[in-house]
């Protein structure tokens, strides 16, 4: 059993606790599927094993519990402690790519790595604190970037919830991989098409 099973077990079994202590964990860097348990989560609520509406707020207000502990490490400890974490969230170029992501977008790039760049999530938070952006700002900026990635996904898993269902004694744990792909997948397509009329305007 893989570590995604398990924690979807773990999710069944416990419900939002297990998903807020891993959406903050997750949020702060730790490489946790926690877009497959947020679609899960979706799963359980069409099946009333879940609120919806607990799930998108208690996931979102962790999400931005799990950033801001970022972000406090980065204004805190400075460049050399981000460089010390980039080796649990990623390498030393992952951190130079996240500046650059920062410098270029600003608060627009703390959004968009909420829910559509997730990967460099953690390392932007620490990016913004030890390069001293405004903590309100990035605040506004994460709550909005976080609500929308944790609505999409769960309203996905609540949408996809009968599908996902017939097939996941076929595919198992696959079949939430795949539907977390197309979720993004569609996402980054939309993005893209809006990019180019802005651009063409």
């Amino acid at each position: 059993m893989n570590l995604g099973e398990q924690l979807l077990g773990a999710l069944a079994m416990y419900g939002l606790p297990l998903l807020c202590a891993v959406t903050i964990i997750a949020s702060v860097g730790a490489p946790l599927p926690i877009s497959l348990l947020l679609i899960a989560a979706g799963s359980f609520a069409d099946h009333g094993e879940m609120n919806a509406t607990m799930v998108v707020l208690f996931a979102t207000l962790s999400a931005v519990a799990g950033d801001n502990l970022g972000f406090a490490l980065g204004r805190w400890g400075g460049r050399r402690l981000a460089a010390r974490v980039s080796g649990w969230v990623g390498s030393e170029d992952k951190v130079e790519q996240a500046e650059a992501h920062f410098r270029k977008w600003g608060g627009w790039g703390i959004f968009f790595t909420r829910w559509l760049l997730t990967p460099l999530g953690p390392l932007v938070n620490l990016v913004s604190g030890f390069a001293g952006y405004p903590w309100i700002r990035f605040l506004i900026w994460d709550v909005l970037g976080e609500f929308l990635w944790v609505f999409l996904y769960v309203m996905a898993g609540n949408v996809f919830s009968h599908q996902v269902e017939a097939l996941g004694s076929v595919a198992g744990n696959a079949t939430w991989a795949v539907v977390a792909l197309l979720v993004s997948g569609v996402i980054a397509w939309k993005l893209y098409q809006l990019r180019r009329k802005v651009q063409t305007a």
